[in-house]
């Protein structure tokens, strides 16, 4: 079996299994009021989701250079560590920024929708 085809495999078990709370809920009368609230909890996932991936890209990008930075200039080393730590402290405040927003807009009631 290839990688790829394992891969989707488990990715496809893991949105049937996550998507049968989805099925089973019952429908409101108020279209309107769900739907902005299903909306909400897209934009904050997504929001989130993006957040961690380039943060997670940005903090590998760095230490990787980083060490290469300070294999070549060991002389330059607590230079070099104090801008990394700075700059990897910077990368995840962004992401906590980011979940703090996600969580903003899910405890938004929508009408007073719950």
């Amino acid at each position: 079996m290839t990688k790829n085809l394992k891969f989707f495999g488990l990715l496809f078990f893991l949105l049937v299994i996550t998507s049968i709370p989805l099925l089973a809920q019952e429908t409101t009368p108020d279209g309107s009021k769900t739907s902005l609230y299903k909306l909400s909890i897209i934009v904050s996932a997504a929001i989130i989701t993006i957040a961690s991936a380039v943060g997670a890209f940005c903090q590998a990008k760095s230490i990787s250079s980083a060490c290469e930075g300070i294999s070549r200039n060991p002389g330059g080393a607590p230079t070099i560590r104090f801008l990394l730590i700075f700059g990897l402290v910077l990368i995840e405040t962004l992401v906590i920024y980011a979940l703090l927003i996600s969580i903003f807009i899910l405890m938004v009631q929508w009408g007073n929708y719950a």
